[in-house]
């Protein structure tokens, strides 16, 4: 589009929360947060921002810091088997015709992913998918459960403008399993500043805590932390998360972790209140066995907290020494970790590059740029 900033539609069902501080909603994940951290970004860069999210009781059109939230129908509305064309089709379609954007952006493999393609290609519109995490990348897509999800899926991939990818790895996948070249984005994360003296970084070593944070789902492996719990007694393990309706494995993992002394499950806590979490820990832990490039990461990395994980992408936390790599063995996590909380020095170091390689790569602005940049020429 010429030189006037191009008008853009985020399709996010799952988004009011975030978006309108509402901690009554518990739907809160990095692709939520990602959204509306861009969002913003494009709205002081003069663009007109609109979301189509779920009916959580707002008004339609409601604005939240100059975005204008389109509702669809409510997440139950609608006869079971007869819902996913009206109520939630039809109320999509007609949320983006009220948005009337320029570009449409979806966010998360699924059903939305063809019908905002659909629309958009029929309506003249043009649509960017952004991809969440890796499995989204491969053919084989795993995690979708459904034949519905994976045809809408692949249908609205491949029709869509643009694709944006998190990592160099992401690019590669597509390019090679889907044929599409795709542009690297990278994620980002808000500057709390840089508020740590020598003795709050001294404090956080020595409080040998370690915070593990995301959903209660199969793919982040939280039951791997009962036999790293039990392998380290003397540090103190902050888990924070949830899950909609947990599968009896994860209920069995909870049970079993709440008798871990050293183990304390807060559960849901709101976005806004999480920066304390990090801001007291020694180390951000990861036991996924995938992942896309987690917000946690991001925002431990921007207060100097470094990351022992099982998954590295793009290689960054080894390269740029950010915390530890591990294998998925319960074992070597928990070395990991024990080789991080005994030495100040090596832990001092990667929380020096944390901090700077998040000031390098991760700020809003540097995602507000390249976000900009590719709406002025999709």
């Amino acid at each position: 589009m010429p030189n006037q900033p191009a008008s853009v539609c985020f399709v996010a069902p799952n988004n009011y929360a975030v978006l309108a501080g509402r901690a009554d909603i518990r739907q809160i994940g990095g692709a939520e947060v990602q959204r509306v951290l861009i969002a913003r970004e494009l709205v002081e860069r003069g663009h007109r921002v609109s979301f189509v999210t779920l009916d959580h009781g707002q008004p339609d059109g409601v604005e939240h810091d100059g975005i204008a939230v389109f509702k669809m129908c409510g997440k139950d509305d609608g006869v079971p088997g007869l819902r996913f064309i009206h109520p939630r089709w039809t109320s999509l379609c007609a949320a983006m015709r009220r948005a009337d954007a320029d570009v449409y952006v979806q966010r998360t493999s699924g059903v939305e992913t063809g019908q905002t393609a659909m629309w958009a290609n029929s309506n003249n519109k043009r649509f960017i998918y952004s991809v969440a995490n890796d499995p989204e990348c491969d053919q084989r897509l795993g995690g979708k459960r459904t034949w519905r999800e994976r045809a809408f899926y692949k249908y609205g991939l491949r029709r869509a403008d643009r694709v944006v990818a998190q990592t160099d790895q992401q690019q590669t996948m597509l390019r090679t399993h889907f044929g599409i070249d795709a542009v690297v984005i990278r994620s980002c994360a808000p500057d709390p500043g840089d508020p740590f003296s020598n003795d709050d970084r001294s404090s956080a070593f020595a409080s040998r805590r370690v915070l593990w944070v995301g959903r209660f789902s199969r793919q982040k492996r939280l039951d791997r932390l009962t036999a790293i719990a039990a392998a380290c007694p003397d540090v103190r393990f902050d888990v924070i998360g949830d899950h909609p309706n947990p599968p009896p494995e994860v209920a069995a993992t909870l049970a079993e972790l709440r008798r871990h002394s050293n183990v304390t499950l807060h559960g849901f806590i709101p976005y806004a209140e999480l920066p304390p979490f990090y801001e007291r820990s020694s180390v951000l832990l990861c036991t996924s066995d995938w992942e896309g490039y987690p917000n946690t990461f991001m925002e431990a990395w921007s207060r100097a907290v470094p990351v022992v994980s099982t998954i590295d992408p793009d290689s960054v936390i080894a390269r740029h020494s950010l915390g530890r790599v591990c294998t998925r063995d319960d074992a070597t996590i928990a070395a990991s970790l024990t080789s991080m909380l005994t030495d100040e020095a090596a832990w001092r170091n990667c929380a020096d590059n944390s901090r700077r390689f998040y000031l390098n790569n991760h700020t809003p602005t540097a995602t507000g740029n390249a976000w900009h940049n590719l709406l002025m020429h999709a």
